[in-house]
């Protein structure tokens, strides 16, 4: 069916009519895309005429005009219609009534309708004084009665606006600032708004106006594509959800992709975000050439005065490298540079301009994309110091990376790049895509080089600790394969591609083993210290973690997770210098713990009692806000059945998040009988104030003798709050973790984080019979990582058969 066709289907010209049509059209109508959009516009187009013209009759001086996303032709399916109604002062009366003809069928079909009726002189006026309406009329149309009212009012607009340029278009950028921080950047975004975030429609339409101005122009080479591909996404999320909304939400994305005729949500994802880049970066270097004309403007009469007449004066520039000068804020080509005979300058002058923090200008950027040679394999020493100086740069390096993406140069250097580049992270934890992240890291690493004795490598690692991501199976043993190639390419030696090779490797090793395996079991901390290898290793991956972890995001460092891994690593360094003793000493019970377990055996009933921690203090001494690491809780209690998920499920009840937790068997001074676990967990409130002790101690005797029914006060509470829609969380799972420890089995969990997650665990394992010497807990935005150290009755570890049995058990309750 063509256009034409439904536009026919239209003729009986009624609402129902017009609905009839548009109906057809969206549902087996013009091909998806800018064929849709027109067709759906000429549709729209036609019935508004007509309207028009019947409700005009004899009026004279008025006209019907688009504007905004109706003028520029593009109708998504569940677009506002913007409509302006147009006069030169007839009658009032008259003009009112041609108005509520116009705007009550609209109504009446529930299309979203932004309307007006003004004057030329008033619709100029209220531009002036509003830059949203000043920028819809840019995009005016004329749709029906008088052509020459409407082409006035465009005439006088575009020429308002380009009068009034130097003092509008910083407005505008402001605007886009705004925005930009309230809604995030599209790129990155889990959950996009295609429209308002920086990168999406709403930039796009600005850059239009910025060309319209004669002051700038956007970058077009993209431009264009860039701006149908996120139309045509709004469109299928349009058809998908029935709703005029913008928000690309999760749920939405695999019926989207689907729509469009891609593989799956993540396919989608990355379009999306490789045209917002396209977007943004066309953003970036239009507002940094609008500066730049305004500056001039603004300095020129007064160069012309003090050189007397008509002279205009030469540009300054400041030589920063070989081949690179700075000139009017930009880093640009010096006149005797050779791309073509110098096939490091791209890497040299894009570590000119981070270290002097500059951008790179679009024409040398394109100039080096054009015509620069590829580097010979394996890279000159001074390329490969050219990429540790970008990377080193610190903040700077972001902006000049993306220049240099934007025109294919990274991938050009680093062919491995194309895998990660926009691709999605569908984890709470990361807020940026696997490129972004791979950058961000380096940006964090550049801040730790002056602890490790090669920076180089600790940089490079940075850069390359993810490219695994994109190729099937785990990422860290697919990365390391890559990143043996991309080291020697670029030219490290032999020993050197070993020790990058490893750190991309093992980066998750220290934080995964800091947080879910028991420090005081030897076999732990050799078995990093194997993995590693070597003191200078070891400081190398120390670095790293730390920088991954704060480029991840919010959730994924603190000082807590920080004090963890830096007991790992000393432990770890104790081991590779060779003074490490095999077996720890039992560590001898505190007088604080041994005075609670004599209280728990003389009242025959738990004791607790609960302390804040804080940041310890550095060689430099205390810090002077020190961060709080969370509240320690002792719990001593005569040794019995269901202690475990017990305590649990009472901390569960008061909303206590556990972030460690231990637990073992307390041996009593002389003369005191009986048995007593000890509990060392350090606990934080979810929000508000901890519990006070003694109410605490009140439900743990209550949950100890059966008395309280966490089970039944956990469901009451889940039900008391409707689970809000979103993602389906994946099942969990359980496993055994091999060779982690001689003295226990270590099951690990993985599951979706909930209230009440480790009470089911511990009563799971206190079912099945078995003894819990000590747990680790962590939690990454949704997700929850458990490790428990288990023996059976006799204090063994399990035999392969029953490990596997509690393993799969357990998985079907927590499935449950």
């Amino acid at each position: 069916m063509t256009s034409t066709d439904v536009r026919k289907d239209a003729e009986d010209s009624g609402p129902s009519g017009y609905a009839a049509a548009r109906l057809r059209l969206l549902t087996e109508g013009a091909r998806p895309g800018p064929p849709r959009r027109s067709a759906l516009a000429e549709l729209t187009d036609d019935w508004l005429s007509g309207l028009f013209t019947a409700g005009a009759e004899e009026l004279k001086g008025v006209s019907l005009v688009a504007v905004g996303g109706y003028g520029r032709g593009e109708l998504s399916p569940r677009s506002d219609l913007d409509l302006l109604l147009l006069h030169d002062g007839a009658d009032p009366k008259a003009v009112a009534a041609l108005a509520d003809r116009l705007w009550y069928p609209v109504w009446d079909l529930g299309l979203a309708l932004d309307h007006s009726v003004r004057t030329p002189a008033e619709a100029r006026k209220t531009a002036g004084e509003d830059l949203k309406v000043q920028l819809g009329l840019l995009d005016a149309r004329h749709l029906a009665g008088d052509p020459g009212l409407t082409a006035g009012l465009r005439t006088a607009v575009l020429a308002d606006w380009r009068n009034q340029a130097p003092k509008r278009l910083p407005e505008l950028q402001e605007l886009c600032v705004e925005r930009a921080e309230r809604q995030g950047e599209l790129q990155y975004l889990l959950e996009p708004d295609l429209k308002e975030a920086r990168g999406g429609l709403r930039d796009a339409t600005a850059l239009r106006a910025v060309a319209a101005s004669w002051l700038a122009d956007a970058p077009r080479e993209g431009l264009d594509d860039a701006r149908r591909r996120l139309l045509d996404v709004r469109d299928a999320l349009h058809l998908a959800t029935g709703r005029a909304t913008d928000r690309l939400a999760l749920q939405e994305q695999d019926q989207v992709a689907a729509e469009l005729g891609l593989l799956d949500a993540d396919t989608l994802l990355r379009q999306v975000y490789e045209a917002a880049r396209v977007i943004a970066y066309a953003s970036d270097v239009t507002w940094r050439e609008v500066g730049r004309v305004l500056r001039s403007r603004a300095v020129r009469p007064r160069l012309r005065a003090m050189l007397g007449g008509g002279a205009k004066p030469a540009a300054e520039r400041s030589p920063l490298a070989e081949g690179v000068v700075e000139q009017d804020g930009e880093v640009v080509l010096a006149r005797a540079a050779r791309p073509e005979r110098d096939p490091v300058l791209p890497l040299r002058a894009a570590a000119a301009a981070a270290q002097a923090g500059l951008p790179l200008s679009l024409h040398a950027v394109r100039r080096l994309a054009a015509t620069v040679r590829p580097l010979p394999t394996p890279w000159p020493a001074e390329a490969r110091e050219q990429l540790v100086t970008l990377l080193g740069s610190g903040q700077p390096t972001i902006e000049v990376w993306e220049a240099l993406e934007a025109e294919g140069l990274i991938t050009r250097l680093l062919p491995d790049w194309e895998r990660v580049r926009c691709r999605p992270q569908r984890n709470a934890v990361h807020i940026w895509t696997v490129d972004r992240h791979l950058i961000e890291t380096a940006v964090r690493a550049s801040e730790f080089t002056r602890r490790v004795s090669r920076p180089d490598l600790l940089l490079v690692s940075a850069l390359l600790h993810d490219i695994g991501k994109g190729w099937p199976g785990d990422h860290s043993v697919a990365g390391e394969i890559i990143a043996k190639d991309v080291a020697a390419r670029i030219g490290f030696d032999r020993a050197e591609v070993a020790v990058l090779s490893t750190l991309v490797r093992h980066h998750l090793l220290l934080i995964e083993t800091a947080t879910r395996r028991d420090l005081e079991d030897p076999a732990t901390v050799r078995s990093v210290a194997e993995a590693v290898g070597s003191q200078s290793t070891l400081e190398l991956l120390h670095a790293l973690t730390e920088a991954d972890a704060l480029a991840t995001g919010p959730a994924a460092w603190s000082s807590w997770r920080g004090s963890l891994v830096a007991d790992l690593v000393k432990r770890v360094a104790a081991v590779l210098a060779g003074d490490a003793p095999d077996e720890p000493d039992a560590a001898a019970p505190t007088a604080e713990q041994e005075r609670l377990a004599i209280e728990a055996v003389a009242t025959g009933g738990p004791v607790l009692a609960l302390r804040a921690q804080t940041e310890p203090p550095t060689e430099d001494g205390p810090a002077e806000d020190p961060e709080p690491l969370g509240v320690e809780l002792l719990i001593a209690v005569p040794d019995q059945a269901g202690v475990l998920p017990a305590v649990a499920g009472v901390l569960a009840v008061h909303r206590l998040t556990v972030r460690t937790a231990e637990l073992r068997a307390l041996d009593l001074p002389t003369g005191v009988e009986g048995s007593v676990l000890l509990l060392n967990w350090r606990v934080a409130a979810e929000y508000g104030s901890l519990p006070q002790a003694a109410r605490l101690r009140a439900d743990l005797v209550r949950a100890l003798d059966g008395s309280l029914d966490i089970a039944g006060r956990l469901a009451e509470r889940d039900a008391a709050y409707p689970r809000r829609r979103g993602v389906v969380a994946p099942p969990p799972r359980v496993t055994v973790a091999p060779a982690a420890s001689r003295h226990a089995t270590v099951i690990e969990v993985r599951a979706q984080d909930a209230p009440g997650l480790l009470h089911r665990i511990g009563q799971a394992l206190e079912d099945a019979g078995l003894r819990v010497r000590s747990m680790h807990v962590s939690t990454l935005g949704a997700n929850a990582v458990d490790a428990f150290y288990v023996t059976g009755a006799d204090g063994a570890p399990l035999p392969a058969d029953e490990a596997a049995s509690v393993t799969r058990k357990l998985e079907e309750t927590l499935r449950a």
